[in-house]
């Protein structure tokens, strides 16, 4: 007979019976989380440096975040989009004011954004020539969701192989190589889709010179930039999305993780030139999308973003991380590099890093990877530098 389990134990062999095993799980069960700190179902205390994988940009438990969502739940969660509702108009009011962009289509994730911005992209192009068979370039090593068109434009053949056939038509090019943008590009060339800051494919921020050609290549042809800010955007490198640090606008831009900050939300946008000559009723749609308590959501947290100078947070907070990561790197040999901005870093190192996170784990810090050699640094954007020195001692006692 077995002796009495743990209530850790019991949940995981529960959800391994009932849930599809899709993901490889650390063997914990959080159970809570307060400020930068989340708690397991045993009480141990973690300090959060991936909030969600960049989703818990204000820290958990915020207090008028959840009143907010609190009070639109007694009012009403969900009416569908054969209506109009207030927190959505208030929403997108918000959001177009915080971006610089001129229509909004809310989604329910990221990969559903992406989806959205491919399907205006080619509305876009077939309007103006009635052909089909127009190509979208997007960036090797590149990630944009699991959706089957997401799929089609991730650039990481490991993620579409068992996949196979994606949407057609998309070539890939090289991440700051402008040169390899233009070998891909002919009179078909309807949309070039990038991360303004590689996430998943490693943290590798895209050059000021290789945007600003790649939107002189688009202009001076008439493709579309499509920039996803799914997990750079909503203040993570120090402006509201990553795209304003590089003075250009793009004509559709994706974001979801923190725009939410925990209710699952995205959206798509575009400029008034591209929504006026591409989607239309019937295009489009979603039963969830831009329902009444995403849109108290999107709206609480943007204003609690303008109340609390995130921003100009991120960017203070921001260079204090950067110095730290920057004198681990100076002192272990094993890191080869560090690359990233704001509160979106991520350390080089010159083997696995998966040890490295499960050390960090047992000694209470959440930390996830990059790809298999980057340790990436996603917290709460509301991390102090007593958090930030905490996190270093830790992981130092990691790499020592």
């Amino acid at each position: 007979m077995r002796g009495k389990m743990k209530k850790t134990d019991k949940y995981i062999e529960e959800a391994e019976s009932v849930l599809l095993h899709t993901y490889n799980r650390y063997q914990i069960v959080l159970e809570k989380g307060e400020g930068v700190y989340l708690y397991d179902l045993e009480g141990k205390k973690y300090l959060d440096f991936c909030s969600g994988i960049g989703v818990f940009a204000l820290g958990y438990k915020n207090e008028e975040y959840n009143e907010a969502l609190k009070e639109q739940i007694d009012r009403v969660i969900h009416t569908s989009n054969y209506y109009y509702n207030v927190p959505a108009i208030e929403a997108a009011k918000a959001l177009k004011k915080a971006s610089g962009m001129d229509r909004v289509f809310f989604t329910n994730s990221g990969a559903e954004a992406v989806e959205g911005a491919i399907k205006t992209a080619r509305k876009y192009a077939f309007l103006k020539d009635n052909r089909t068979d127009h190509e979208i370039i997007a960036m090797e090593h590149s990630f944009h969701g699991r959706t089957m068109g997401a799929l089609s434009i991730t650039g990481n053949a490991k993620y579409r192989e068992a996949f196979q056939p994606m949407i057609g038509n998309i070539r890939f090019a090289k991440m700051n190589d402008f040169g390899s943008v233009l070998e891909q590009v002919n009179d078909r060339t309807c949309a070039i889709i990038l991360e303004t800051v590689q996430g998943e494919g490693g943290i590798y921020p895209a050059s000021q010179e290789f945007l600003r050609q790649i939107k002189e290549l688009c202009e001076a042809r008439d493709i579309l930039l499509i920039l996803d800010e799914i997990q750079c955007g909503m203040g993570r490198t120090g402006a509201m999305f990553a795209w304003q640090h590089y003075g250009i606008r793009p004509d559709i831009m994706t974001t979801a993780k923190a725009l939410g900050c925990g209710v699952p939300v995205g959206a798509f946008l575009l400029t008034e030139r591209v929504a006026a000559a591409s989607l239309t009723a019937g295009d489009h749609g979603t039963t969830y999308g831009g329902n009444p308590l995403a849109g108290a959501a999107i709206k609480k947290v943007l204003d609690l973003f303008e109340k609390n100078h995130i921003i100009k947070y991120v960017a203070s907070v921001g260079a204090y991380l950067e110095e730290g990561l920057d004198r681990l790197a100076e002192k272990y040999d094993c890191i080869e590099t560090r690359r990233g901005m704001g509160l979106m870093q991520g350390l080089v190192f010159d083997r696995p890093v998966g040890p490295i996170i499960q050390k960090a784990l047992e000694r209470g810090l959440i930390l996830i990877n990059a790809g298999e050699r980057v340790l990436r640094f996603l917290p709460p954007l509301v991390i102090t530098e007593e958090h930030i020195d905490e996190m270093l001692v830790i992981l130092e006692e990691c790499l020592a």
